[in-house]
């Protein structure tokens, strides 16, 4: 026999829930009272926080600064595509049946493979510089 959902009236339910409609105690903080900290609260609550180091100009000159092996690898095959990857960079997850996410994985796990992915990518900044 199967199981049967009990089905509660409508009515039901707002007399059993009659809390419901009652306000909240004085206590409570709804979220429209809620405000975001400042970056001066943030840093008076955790003091490690503010010495956390910047980055240096060399980094920041760097054309791989705060760009993810994702758009990477995004961008080569949007340029390029997966043929000219698979040559130019002799791994298997460009050649056979390629995929971003087979791809992605095998890169994150293997340095040097992502190295020379890295190189394909800036040659390809130089050659959209000129």
């Amino acid at each position: 026999m199967k199981d049967r959902v009990k089905r509660i009236p409508i009515e039901g339910l707002k007399e059993n829930n009659e809390h419901s409609d009652q306000q909240k105690p004085a206590g409570d903080v709804s979220g429209a009272e809620l405000k975001p900290k400042t970056n001066e609260e943030l840093n008076a609550e955790k003091p490690a926080r503010k010495e956390r180091r910047q980055a240096s100009e060399a980094e920041l000159n760097n054309p791989l600064h705060g760009v993810k092996l994702a758009e990477i690898l995004e961008r080569l095959v949007a340029h390029y595509g997966w043929e000219y990857l698979a040559e130019r960079v002799k791994i298997r997850c460009f050649s056979n049946n390629p995929s971003m996410k087979s791809s992605l994985g095998f890169l994150r796990k293997t340095k040097w493979a992502r190295i020379h992915v890295e190189d394909v990518y800036l040659d390809m900044l130089e050659e959209q510089e000129n």
